[in-house]
């Protein structure tokens, strides 16, 4: 039992000894992320200039594209005072990208809770992916652009990548 336990400690320890750390800037970068979830769980967007350009752009999950601040705070508040009203947003993984020391390409998977479409139709729980943008501003990370799509789980089956040959 000793050894067993000896063992899962080792293995813990590894894991958490060799886990990729977060640079300054992903972890930055990350907290912007929790205050644009925050907003949507929260279904108030007041606070959108804490953390996006004036001049930010947002093409929602269909096709709606919205060209500023403005237009994109006004937007997400119709929405959420109607069919997101108690819809959560959970995130469940990101994945950071720097391209230079300014910008940071973000990789948002979250879990959008069952709502309905201003016509009727029922769209249940599902994945979400968001490819997000941002930009350093005066040391502060800020949204600059924002894509998100559905995941389509069935799709997701027959993605080429899933059986494309390993490389030595």
């Amino acid at each position: 039992m000793r050894k067993l336990v000896s063992f899962c400690f080792l293995i813990l320890l590894s894991n958490i000894l060799f886990a990729q750390a977060k640079t300054p800037d992903e972890m930055a970068v990350d907290k912007q992320v929790d205050a644009l979830i925050a907003s949507w769980n929260n279904h108030n967007y007041d606070d959108i200039a804490n953390y996006a350009t004036e001049d930010c752009d947002w093409v929602n999950v269909v096709g709606m594209w919205w060209k500023n601040r403005r237009e994109i705070q006004y937007a997400h508040q119709v929405f959420h005072e109607g069919m997101f009203k108690n819809v959560t947003l959970t995130k469940k993984s990101v994945h950071f990208r720097a391209v230079t020391k300014d910008v940071m390409v973000v990789h948002l998977l979250q879990r959008v809770g069952a709502y309905s479409s201003p016509s009727g139709t029922l769209y249940p729980e599902a994945d979400n992916l968001k490819l997000l943008v941002f930009v350093k501003k005066a040391d502060k990370w800020l949204l600059t652009a924002v894509e998100n799509v559905v995941v389509v789980e069935q799709a997701q089956r027959s993605n080429p990548v899933n059986k494309m040959p390993k490389q030595d």
